[in-house]
């Protein structure tokens, strides 16, 4: 409706007001795209982002360089983007965590959400894997009882502070009735690593960074984190099936740009993420990502009402960054 609205008003305005708009669109983009993703190289941003960049250099006849800003739970990325011109040219590919937790867990930002960001769309939900270590056995109801019984053998990594792993990890110990030390990453791959050195005996992470570890046997999957098992590890049980009943913590990911990009290149963006997720449906769902195209004003409701729900969860589970 505000789209239908303003378009209605630009038209009433006249050829003087809408055609630098339309200008503005029809040379965009004038030069290489910047895709800027918040994690480590081998999580799933990193994935899509990969998967995606030979599909928007097609359609748009420009390159699309791929630029790996991980760090403060996808914060430092974001920021990059947040403060980048806004000329269609710099883009990033953004988790929950950066846009609907760290602004409610975090006393002090580095860029407002609202403010400093354009929303271009939704692009994936994320299960995550719960791991643990070759060497922890048994299956999850064991490896809780076993935490229980001796909580100094075990911790927890997961993909940063604020991140969407962080908060499926502290849900999860919430519910078990655990008590163990928390380890933050600068992304999935290295807290898959972390596990994979006996660092720590457990980790949530996304499942790329983990699944060629669990095929091979080098990491244990204990559990999924969505409500139902994913494509990627179909033997796998999800964590409520396993022990905890009612658990659920997904991630997602999607698409933004610096606040005052032009209306109408947003639109194109978001049109060409609408219309270059499917057919990267197999690959993505191979690796444990689900495609969730939402259109521009409905991601930024999604990403107001995510924080609304994930300041609840973080005062029940008393999460705090330390």
């Amino acid at each position: 409706m505000k789209l239908a609205r303003r378009t209605l008003l630009l038209g009433l305005a006249g050829p003087a007001v809408a055609a630098p708009a339309l200008v503005h669109a029809e040379g965009w983009p004038s030069r290489s795209l910047r895709l800027v993703v918040s994690f480590a190289p081998g999580a799933s941003a990193d994935f899509f982002a990969r998967a995606l960049a030979p599909r928007l250099e097609a359609r748009f006849g420009q390159p699309v360089v791929v630029e790996n800003r991980p760090g403060a739970g996808g914060n430092i990325g974001v920021d990059v983007v947040a403060k980048a011109a806004p000329d269609g040219h710099v883009l990033g590919i953004a988790a929950a965590g950066a846009l609907s937790v760290n602004p409610v867990l975090q006393p002090t930002m580095p860029y407002d959400v609202q403010r400093d960001l354009a929303p271009v769309g939704l692009a994936l939900d994320i299960p995550f894997a719960l791991v643990a270590g070759a060497n922890i056995p048994g299956d999850l109801r064991a490896v809780i009882a076993a935490a229980k019984a001796q909580p100094e053998r075990f911790a927890m990594a997961h993909g940063g502070n604020g991140t969407g792993m962080h908060l499926a990890a502290a849900l999860l110990l919430q519910m078990a009735g655990l008590q163990m030390p928390m380890a933050p990453f600068r992304g999935s791959a290295p807290a898959a690593t972390a596990v994979l050195a006996g660092d720590t005996a457990l980790g949530v992470v996304d499942i790329p960074a983990c699944l060629a570890l669990v095929q091979a046997g080098q990491l244990r999957a204990l559990g999924v984190t969505s409500a139902a098992r994913v494509a990627a590890l179909p033997d796998v049980p999800t964590v409520a099936e396993a022990a905890l009943l009612g658990y659920e913590s997904v991630g997602w990911f999607g698409l933004i740009a610096p606040a005052g990009t032009p209306a109408a290149v947003v639109q194109r963006l978001s049109a060409a993420l609408r219309d270059e997720l499917p057919p990267l449906t197999q690959r993505l769902l191979a690796v444990g990502a689900v495609p969730h195209w939402m259109a521009p004003d409905a991601f930024a409701g999604f990403i107001r009402a995510e924080s609304t729900k994930y300041a609840a969860v973080i005062r029940a589970a008393d999460i705090r960054v330390e």
